[in-house]
């Protein structure tokens, strides 16, 4: 683990499997800002369509709420969705989640942020063809970028990843950068998750 009390002077770069931890040592934290990003090889003519969610799960690991483009918020207001953006074009953050730690249900232990493809089978696309996709946690209040987990895998046949995840653990919020694949993109995690 890694705590910011001593290694807050810069933002830290995870591997995957690494976790940090967010609010020991910054009790300060109440809102993050959840930025993911990514790049997609251009194919003449060919759209991709990236898709944020965020999966609020209890200790059995199953979800009690949902966050897609869909349904862009939780049903407290913990958890937000910018919104879908369609293309991804564009430096900086594709799509963005705005959590309130202070209001997320205390039968949530974790939150799984995901990215799938939208129509990925029909179009025969898959995360192989998306460059430089990353997630970033930022401290919303201050703007500071805590965290950020670069996913530098190639993922030739996977068409959903969890990027990560925020968790509770012994009372504080910490996060892992997790960088699973899954074929089946957005059903198969949903099917994961009990929805």
């Amino acid at each position: 683990f890694i705590n910011f009390k001593e290694d807050y002077i810069m933002a830290i770069n995870l591997v995957k499997g690494q976790k940090v931890d967010l609010t020991k040592g910054n009790a300060g934290l109440k809102n993050l800002l959840v930025g993911l990003g990514w790049d997609v090889s251009s194919r003449k003519g060919e759209r991709f369509d990236l898709d944020t969610s965020a999966f609020l799960l209890n200790d059995d690991n199953k979800a009690v709420d949902y966050v897609y483009f869909n349904q862009q918020k939780s049903a407290n207001g913990a958890i937000v969705l910018s919104g879908d953006n369609l293309t991804g074009e564009g430096s900086g953050d594709d799509e963005t989640l705005t959590v309130s730690l202070e209001k997320v249900p205390n039968n949530v232990e974790q939150i799984a942020i995901s990215v799938n493809i939208y129509e990925a089978d029909s179009r025969r696309q898959n995360f192989g063809m998306v460059n430089n996709a990353y997630v970033r946690i930022i401290d919303k209040d201050t703007n500071k970028e805590l965290c950020k987990y670069d996913l530098d895998e190639d993922y030739s046949i996977e068409t959903g990843i969890i990027f990560g995840r925020i968790y509770r653990h012994n009372g504080e919020w910490k996060f892992a950068a997790v960088g699973d694949g899954y074929v089946g993109g957005l059903r198969t995690i949903c099917d994961r998750y009990g929805i």
